[in-house]
């Protein structure tokens, strides 16, 4: 549902109250991380700055400064809207926090001894005495999920369970269970982990549909990094197709939700939910330079693969293999003008090849470093992320016929897609 005046008012009178020192309870981390143990990003830039709201706000309170004119003007707009903030976010983490769990990873891996003792200076004085075996370490990981069926499949981030020789699924009840992961995909992020309860009773999360998600809609983050209790934050949704570009996480490939509800260490993989409680993203990021800001993967894209991880099997994702940017004419008059300029570029509107990756159809096809795409199969081009939408709506194996300025010369080639191979 979108905010209404109220909403409005309120977030104001939250914004007035915390620079009275109320403080908002936000926890970021340094740079942009995945929030489990592992995978640091770089921030992005131009990512709209959101309203923070904190649950902890005397929400009643401001509601009483409204004149009762106020109340009844918005009567018609606010039916749809629960009455108290605090009562629908209780209620709707009464239905799926009990489905969320934590989920505790172990990894073995080994590292080669210490290079510095292999130095040949200790090696003349101290011989055989200096170790040389590799070492084994073992590595502790930590994050959040949520059961979607009976038969105890949970849905996770890839960057919590990926390569872990050992998962353990902690329920909000105090029950533990061993973990099976039955898929990941590196590329989006996402894992389908699976526990045998037997013919115990599970909690469920109910997905939702984040087609119907609006900015303005309230976000709910629930995580449980401490196993039984759950974390809960409240924010809206700031912005919707948050590419994984702008995010700073660019070697994703899909859309995200953007929203200010905090998102902690430790709840990466936890639900995103709507204010009926509803799961609409599996939360995912969170950014360091810009307070409040997370982010989540659209449950719809989630559903698109979930049954294909469920069965073991891989997602095969096409790409063909070039950097590139949004570009304009003003762009090429500025690098034309430039007496340093190693190229001429044409002075039109599309997506500038920047370099292309050696071996990838790309290369095939004859694309070239300044190539300015303008068309794919006859559509216009006019920003990187419909390059980019339009290879992911490709299948491996297709062929896109990429429309091509060069210099003043304007060609069409063929390039055939190929399967992603997702970077370790």
């Amino acid at each position: 549902m979108r905010l209404h005046s109220f909403s409005r008012t309120l977030l104001a009178q939250l914004k007035r109250w915390s620079n009275r020192a109320i403080g908002l309870s936000l926890c970021v981390l340094l740079g942009l991380n995945l929030v489990g143990t592992r995978a640091s990003q770089a921030a992005p830039n131009g990512v709209d700055e959101a309203v923070n709201l904190a649950i902890a706000m005397p929400i009643e309170t401001a509601r009483k400064t409204e004149t009762k004119a106020e109340t009844q003007a918005e009567t018609g707009a606010t039916a749809a809207i629960p009455d108290a903030p605090s009562s629908f976010v209780t209620a709707a983490v009464d239905r799926v926090g009990p489905a969320v769990v934590r989920i505790d990873t172990e990894r073995t891996i080994t590292r080669s001894a210490d290079p510095f003792l292999d130095d040949p200076f200790f090696r003349q004085f101290f011989g055989s005495q200096l170790p040389s075996m590799p070492r084994e370490q073992l590595q502790r990981g930590q994050g959040s999920g949520f059961i979607i069926d009976h038969s105890g499949t949970i849905l996770t981030n890839a960057h919590v369970v990926n390569e872990a020789d050992r998962v353990t699924v902690t329920l909000k009840d105090g029950r533990e269970f061993e973990g099976e992961v039955k898929g990941v995909d590196s590329v989006t992020d996402l894992a389908v982990v699976k526990i045998d309860a037997g013919r115990d009773e599970l909690p469920l999360a109910p997905l939702g549909n984040s087609s119907r998600v609006r900015v303005g809609d309230w976000a709910i983050a629930v995580g449980n990094p401490l196993g039984l209790d759950n974390t809960v934050t409240l924010g809206i949704v700031s912005t919707l197709k948050r590419s994984s570009a702008q995010a700073g996480i660019p070697e994703k490939r899909l859309d995200f939700i953007q929203t200010d509800a905090a998102i902690n260490p430790g709840n990466s993989g936890g639900p995103l939910l709507d204010a009926q409680g509803n799961v609409i993203g599996i939360n995912t990021a969170i950014r360091a330079d810009a307070m409040g800001i997370g982010f989540a993967i659209p449950i719809d894209t989630v559903k698109a693969v979930k049954d294909q991880l469920a069965r073991g099997e891989s997602i095969d994702h096409p790409f063909i293999g070039i950097q590139m940017r949004t570009f304009t004419a003003d762009n090429a008059r500025e690098n034309n003008a430039d007496p340093n300029a190693t190229i001429m570029l044409p002075e039109i509107n599309g997506v500038l090849i920047v370099g292309v990756v050696p071996n990838t159809p790309s290369v095939e096809a004859g694309l070239r470093r300044g190539d300015v795409i303008t068309a794919i199969d006859r559509e216009t081009i006019t920003t990187a992320e419909d390059v980019q939408r339009m290879v992911d709506a490709s299948k491996v194996g297709q062929t896109l016929r990429f429309q091509i300025r060069r210099g003043d010369r304007t060609l069409t080639l063929p390039v055939i897609t190929q399967t992603l191979q997702p970077r370790s």
